[in-house]
Parts: C-alpha cells; sequence; structure tokens
C-alpha cells in the first residue's frame, strides 16, 4: 500500500539563492522510486506516494539526493497525507472565515511545548496570534506575514534551536491536503 506525502523545502528559491527548479526536484523524487510526483508553486513544496511509512527516513533520503544534485543542503520535512489532514483539520483559528494570506503553519522537525515560546508576549503583537498543535504552530497575521513583528518573533534563533522549521500559508496547506490525499 502507498501513502501520500508532501516533502516540504526549507529555504530554497529565495532572491535567487539556493536554487531548485521544481522539474529538477520531481526527478530527483522519481529517481529515489517514489511515484505520483508534483511539486506545488517554485517554494518547495513536491508530494509523491511511497509505499516506505517512515517520514524522517524519507526526508533524510531526500535531503542526501538534493545534495548530491543541487550541491548544498536543504533542510526537508515530509509529512504524511493523514497528518496534513490533522492540520487543517486541527486549526484553533476560523480558518474558512480568513484569507489564506492571514494564517500560516510552521512545521516543526518534532513536537514543541508552550514553555519554548513562553516568553513571547502575545499581547504586545495583539491582534497577530499563536497557538501550537501536533508539531506545528499555527500564526494569525492580519498583514500578512512580511509585514508581521509576531512572526518575526517566533522565529528568533533561540525559540527555535534544534528545530528544522518551515512555514507554509493557509492556501498552501490546503493544496497540500488535497495533493496527498
Amino acid at each position: 500500500m502507498t501513502t501520500g506525502y508532501a516533502a516540504l523545502l526549507r529555504g530554497i528559491n529565495v532572491g535567487g539563492h539556493r536554487r531548485v527548479p521544481m522539474a529538477e526536484l520531481r526527478e530527483v523524487l522519481e529517481g529515489l522510486g517514489h511515484g505520483g510526483v508534483a511539486t506545488y508553486l517554485q517554494s518547495g513544496n513536491a508530494v509523491f506516494t511511497s509505499p516506505r511509512g517512515d517520514e524522517d527516513a524519507l526526508a533524510r533520503e531526500l535531503e542526501r539526493a538534493i545534495e548530491e544534485r543541487f550541491g548544498f543542503a536543504v533542510d526537508t520535512l515530509v509529512r504524511d497525507a493523514a497528518y496534513l489532514r490533522a492540520v487543517a483539520d486541527g486549526c484553533p483559528f476560523p480558518a474558512a472565515e480568513l484569507e489564506g494570506r492571514r494564517l500560516h503553519v510552521t512545521f516543526f522537525s518534532q513536537q514543541v511545548t508552550a514553555e519554548r515560546f513562553a516568553a513571547v508576549d502575545r499581547r504586545a503583537h495583539s491582534p497577530e496570534d499563536f497557538r501550537l498543535g501536533d508539531r506545528a504552530l499555527y500564526l494569525y497575521a492580519p498583514d500578512g506575514l512580511g509585514r508581521s513583528k509576531l512572526a518575526d518573533a517566533l522565529a528568533r534563533p533561540t525559540l527555535t534551536r534544534g528545530l528544522v522549521a518551515t512555514t507554509r500559508n493557509w492556501n498552501t496547506v490546503r493544496k497540500l491536503v488535497e495533493l496527498t490525499g
């Protein structure tokens, strides 16, 4: 039995740096023996199917293949369709009422606790807000991510130390659920 997965590549194709053409990323995934390969946007979202069920092993395998092909390391998270559906269903904000560019999910390589982010003063950033989920952080940024002071506070290296973290807007999250389902 095969499972649908999304590969979330961190920090590629930003400002012309660490360029990974999506056609070549699809070739890399197909070369690893995955089926149903597709990419979404140019920002490091790929979907595929695989009979192997270990997300971390799939991510490490893809990281090695990307480094081999492109000559630089790219942190990668792989998440299965059921997890992505649970993240979408578990959104603590009224996602159906919000523009997709106002709501974001930061995916983490491991579970995080509220204590990690306890020093972030939520009231100082209102109306922006965040909530934690399963290996995820939901961020409501009414003026968009690029203008979000809360996003900057949450991304401080002292808070994300030891984690791979990559953020997607709600439109992308919904599309990845659709493509992996």
